[in-house]
């Protein structure tokens, strides 16, 4: 075990350890990757198939992007545990598009404007004289603040808990407290598999609270009967200027942020965050950013990011491995191909 990890970037670990480990990571990312496509589609009044399509894409391009940022070919990827997913930064210039020109004209953007975050991974050696790790790790951790009303608003209870009046009450605040103490405690465990499993196992015993609690209710539960069958340019394209502008300013921040996630990623798993190979990696995976997200366009899906909450899974799991990302790649192209159906 080194650098507190218990298998690192290019380890192998079991298929039973690797399941594990990459359904902890889809965990933390799937809500994620789903909620921004939701919020879009209800702000542009898209109808139910066509939220679920959007949905669906988001899933399978996330599949896609994170197995090129893991297996990275050639110069495009990073080759570390990096998750891509639907990005947030993006939801304002989208429905701002969407009302310009619906969704041909975002997707035009969303490809055109991707181009913005690949020039910067060229002239990223000249661009880190101003991209310090300073300038990235305060856009990280901006990033991170803004998510932290996120955080707040679901140990309350979440939204609906605000509607019924019941946001804060004792028992919201107690199960969110007992799944936080009990992810600390398997996390400090001695034992390898209570630690790589800390998050699902506190997962699942507040997920049982709250069932016997009478607090899990089925019948709002979505079917999945349909299967959907990805189609390029499905919605068609069209190309808005000032769209496309606005796009290309986000895709730039994005690159700062794609900087630093990769930054903090090669840190905690051990590998050098200056020099020569990490220049490579860092171009690559900001490379792959632009360019999955070029390929999100054509897939009728949003602009992708790196994630950033999967370093935190890293650390708490010790485990860095690249070959974990292949599973959660091929489960994410799997989960869109399923139609949810109220």
């Amino acid at each position: 075990m080194q650098n507190g990890l218990i298998y690192g970037l290019e380890d192998r670990p079991p298929l039973k350890d690797t399941l594990f480990a990459a359904m902890q990571h889809l965990l933390a990312i799937f809500v994620a990757i789903i909620t921004p496509p939701l919020i879009i589609s209800g702000a542009l009044g898209f109808d139910v198939e066509t939220t679920s399509f959007l949905v669906s894409m988001s899933l399978f391009v996330s599949g896609i992007a994170t197995f090129i940022q893991c297996k990275r070919f050639g110069g495009v990827g990073c080759g570390l545990l990096c998750v891509q997913g639907t990005s947030f930064s993006f939801i304002s210039p989208i429905i701002m598009a969407g009302a310009i020109g619906g969704l041909p004209a975002i997707f035009g953007a969303t490809m055109v404007g991707a181009l913005a975050e690949v020039f910067v991974s060229r002239i990223l050696k000249y661009a880190m004289k101003i991209i310090t790790p300073l300038v990235s790790g305060i856009v990280v951790t901006l990033i991170g603040i803004s998510l932290i009303k996120v955080g707040i608003t679901s140990c309350g209870g979440g939204a609906s808990a605000i509607e019924d009046g019941t946001f804060g009450s004792y028992r919201n605040l107690g199960i969110a407290a007992l799944v936080l103490l009990l992810i600390v405690f398997f996390n400090r465990s001695s034992n390898r598999y209570l630690r790589m499993g800390s998050i699902i196992i506190g997962i699942a015993i507040g997920y049982a609270v709250s069932f016997f609690c009478g607090m899990v209710d089925f019948s709002t539960m979505p079917e999945y009967s349909i299967f959907n069958v990805p189609i390029p340019f499905k919605y068609g394209v069209s190309f808005n200027v000032s769209a496309i502008l606005a796009f290309a300013i986000v895709y730039v921040i994005t690159a700062i942020e794609a900087y630093g996630d990769i930054t903090a990623n090669s840190l905690i798993s051990g590998e050098p965050v200056e020099g020569r190979p990490f220049l490579k990696r860092a171009q690559g995976g900001i490379l792959a950013d632009g360019l999955n997200s070029f390929i999100a366009g054509a897939l009728n899906s949003f602009p992708n990011s790196i994630f950033a909450q999967n370093n935190g899974m890293i650390q708490l799991t010790g485990v860095a491995s690249r070959y974990v990302g292949y599973f959660i790649a091929l489960f994410l192209v799997l989960l869109g191909f399923f139609r949810l159906s109220a």
